[in-house]
């Protein structure tokens, strides 16, 4: 896929321009938005920028792919570009957008990296570029037709018709197509951006999984209101979905999108769906799905928390377990409690537990408890391709792959 003068190149320069990754992705991000501040209205999440999770994972991408074509010259990295497709038509990226990406991030290359970008070093680095975005646009393209839509136009109005709080800080929202129409087809595990109007006048969007079966004409989406750590601030969206929105109002919300899903085909393959805290929300939705086709396959529930009072969604997750005929729930908590008198203490652990044979694996938490998670099911000879992981926002466990894009030799 990539040519053999430009292969040369790019293995020559890959450690300084990885190594340049962060800095090139923060200035680039900074001169964009200079020059073009329209793009925070409704597309850039404003604290994924405060944050730098947007530029880590831009840098992990671009790394991840380049490293791709070198170690792996006749194979096109889909799974990567199939994750970036996904959330690109979820907020309504279009084709020419990439073109205005190009522009600001060869200005950022050229700027962190100076004299050292030639112009055989550029011509290298702009094949790479557009390989990805060309892959990346046919993508979205046919994932725009598959879902009858215009590329971009992705946002309809929802009307809340039940809101329920979940824990202290949790509330699910059960919404339905505003305008009466057919509510569009999702799969179990997906996700929809949601697009707020902020007090400022700027709209921010954020994505949430879809947290109860998606079939039928209602839609559910769970949100856990974020409190900044460290410096950071309280997450926009989730406090003002969480604080403001009741019965009765309206969401935008975009179209389906997100390629962590229950694979129906396989109706026969166990199925293991592991979480921590509120990323049990896709793994419910999955749950859910099994339960309303009265599936008979072999399903493995785990799941660890605090406590039980902060477990959302955790009597709804019992009970689906319930209705299941081949299904066990374990659950793990900090500090447990009377509501769940046979839960284990302490952090997730995975010794001792026998974990079903040929088992598709769906894992959704931080990224430590995933990597950790991860890192024990290789180990009791779950194979890599069968465990697959959802992340909320920028997926930084690409950002990782900055440090594993060395081309092997």
């Amino acid at each position: 896929m990539l040519s053999a003068e430009s292969a040369s190149v790019v293995r020559a320069t890959l450690p300084a321009v990885t190594g340049a990754l962060d800095e090139i992705a923060s200035r680039f991000y900074a001169t964009m938005f200079h020059d073009r501040p329209e793009l925070l209205d409704g597309l850039f999440n404003r604290g994924n920028q405060a944050s730098g999770a947007q530029r880590r994972a831009l840098a992990g991408s671009i790394a991840a792919f380049a490293g791709a074509l070198l170690d792996h010259p006749d194979t096109r990295p889909d799974a990567l570009l199939e994750r970036i497709a996904h959330k690109h038509v979820s907020v309504g990226i279009t084709d020419d957008q990439y073109t205005i990406v190009h522009k600001y991030l060869f200005a950022a290359i050229a700027d962190v990296l100076g004299d050292a970008v030639t112009a055989e070093v550029a011509a290298a680095w702009d094949e790479v570029y557009w390989l990805m975005a060309g892959a990346l646009i046919a993508m979205e393209a046919r994932l725009y037709h598959e879902a009858g839509l215009r590329p971009g136009q992705v946002w309809r109005r929802w009307t809340v018709v039940e809101r329920r709080t979940e824990t202290a800080d949790v509330v699910s929202f059960v919404i339905r197509p505003a305008d009466g129409k057919p509510a569009p087809r999702a799969r179990a595990g997906q996700y929809v951006s949601v697009r707020v109007l902020m007090p400022d006048g700027v709209r921010q969007l954020r994505q949430y999984s879809l947290s109860a079966e998606p079939g039928g004409e209602l839609r559910r989406i769970t949100v856990k209101r974020v409190a900044g750590t460290n410096g950071a601030p309280d997450g926009e969206v989730s406090n003002l979905l969480f604080g403001d929105v009741c019965r009765g109002d309206e969401l935008t919300l975009s179209t389906p999108s997100g390629d962590i899903v229950l694979d129906d085909a396989e109706d026969r393959a166990p199925v293991v769906l592991v979480s921590a805290g509120i990323g049990c929300t896709p793994l419910t939705g999955m749950l859910s799905h099994l339960a309303a086709l009265g599936s008979t396959r072999r399903v493995l529930v785990l799941h660890a928390d605090r406590s039980p009072a902060e477990h959302a969604l955790r009597a709804e997750t019992r009970e689906l377990v319930e209705r299941l005929p081949n299904a066990r729930a374990v659950f793990w908590y900090e500090r447990p409690g009377p509501e769940e008198p046979g839960a284990r203490e302490g952090l997730m652990d995975l010794s001792g537990l026998e974990l079903p044979d040929g088992a598709s694996v769906f894992m959704c938490g931080s990224l430590p408890f995933m990597r950790g998670v991860r890192t024990r099911l290789l180990a009791a000879g779950v194979p890599a391709r069968r465990i697959r992981y959802e992340v909320f926002g920028p997926d930084l466990w690409l950002a990782d792959a900055a440090d594993r894009a060395q081309p092997r030799v």
